[in-house]
């Protein structure tokens, strides 16, 4: 076997191993070409401009490519309670061999270490928490758009090669049927905010983008920004990415709590687009974006899926995020075609928003875990700390 460092002009090997090895299993959904191939591109992507990566391909020894793994230094990648330096690692796939696992670990992890790295966590990605990363366990039904997916034997080659659980993110499925499903509780709160003058629920409006993306990027920021990995976000960040995402977004989506004209909560979904990308066959080129627009205007997307959810300190576990929940999940039945809520990733170190999905009536739908592997394997192991 050999490992060989990918380049730009090699990156197709990179994305065809993933497809190789997956293209026999019906509820692998190849990933668009153009989204993996941006991870890597300094001018798409933000993190590289202060980071690094490197790629590499396993062939064996006839030159078929069999593995592949990258791996990241992210200056900004930090976790709750960390006290090493970590380096990251993902897109990793390989066939049912150890020894053509370890050889991927292995590079990463002497890699890492002459960058001056401690540990390395993954598989992660070299960019925001919302795509590409964990390794699935559980679950293994077709993904979610920017849902990693991986064959079910990757778990033991990680824990063969002494990767060790850092945490769990669990996602939750739910179908929103045309009577009331939730608890009590959430409709108490409903009544309660939507009687007080001085709250209000509000869906996104595209023809008011920078408001709502300053008002997101306000919420964020006191919800989010101190948590481990998380940086303060400017605002003309948040208005970019509400302008990347304008082409796809729905507006009954995507829901804010304004308290006398504050914004203290959201709740972001987007639609399931993978209900496309899984006939584009890797390609967003002026014909897979042609064909993308025909399947749009055949079909109504059915699925969406709940990408992000705040609720700055000082509003928290006042029902708050119930009457935004009843207030979104109401409109979305009455107007829209949307029924399959699946809520993205949630770490099982944050046992108040399990709680959120468990009071909805959600069911688990798959976890995906976190790997740690410290490189001096004297130093005890710790699981990322309760928050």
């Amino acid at each position: 076997m050999k490992i060989r460092e990918i380049s730009d002009s090699t990156s197709k090997d990179f994305i065809a191993v993933n497809v190789k090895i997956n293209k026999d299993e019906p509820n692998y959904i190849r990933p668009l070409n153009k989204d993996i191939n941006e991870v890597f591109d300094i001018d798409k992507n933000k993190y590289l401009k202060k980071g690094k990566v490197i790629r590499w391909v396993l062939e064996d020894d006839s030159g078929n490519l069999i593995g592949r793994i990258a791996a990241f230094v992210n200056v900004r990648y930090k976790n709750k309670g960390d006290k090493l330096k970590v380096g990251g690692f993902g897109f990793f796939d390989c066939i049912d061999d150890q020894e053509a696992a370890n050889l991927l670990f292995d590079a990463s992890k002497e890699w890492l270490k002459s960058e001056g790295m401690e540990a390395m966590d993954g598989p992660i990605n070299m960019g925001e928490r919302d795509r590409w990363w964990g390794l699935m366990i559980e679950g293994f039904h077709p993904p979610q758009y920017g849902l990693n997916w991986n064959q079910p034997y990757y778990q033991s080659l990680f824990e063969n090669y002494g990767f060790q659980n850092f945490y769990n993110m669990i996602c939750w499925k739910m179908f929103l049927p045309e009577t009331d499903q939730l608890s009590e509780k959430f409709y108490n709160a409903f009544d309660k905010y939507d009687q007080n003058p001085e709250y209000n629920a509000l869906h996104y409006q595209k023809n008011q983008l920078e408001k709502f993306a300053k008002d997101f990027c306000a919420i964020y920021n006191d919800a989010w920004a101190s948590h481990g990995g998380n940086k303060a976000m400017a605002e003309s960040a948040a208005i970019k990415t509400f302008q990347a995402i304008k082409p796809i977004v729905e507006e009954k989506l995507v829901w804010f709590i304004y308290h006398n004209d504050k914004p203290v909560a959201f709740w972001f979904n987007l639609p399931d687009i993978n209900e496309f990308v899984k006939h584009l066959n890797g390609r967003f080129d002026l014909f897979g974006k042609a064909k993308f627009l025909f399947l749009r205007m055949q079909k109504k997307i059915t699925g969406f899926t709940g990408i992000a959810f705040g609720v700055i300190p000082e509003y928290q576990g006042k029902g708050v995020d119930y009457y935004m929940i009843v207030s979104g999940e109401r409109e979305i039945k009455r107007s829209t075609k949307f029924r399959n809520l699946e809520l993205h990733w949630q770490g099982d170190f944050n046992p108040k928003m399990l709680n959120i999905s468990k009071n909805m009536g959600a069911k688990k739908a798959r976890t995906l875990s976190v790997y740690r592997y410290n490189f001096d394997r004297h130093l005890p192991f710790e699981r990322h700390p309760i928050i």
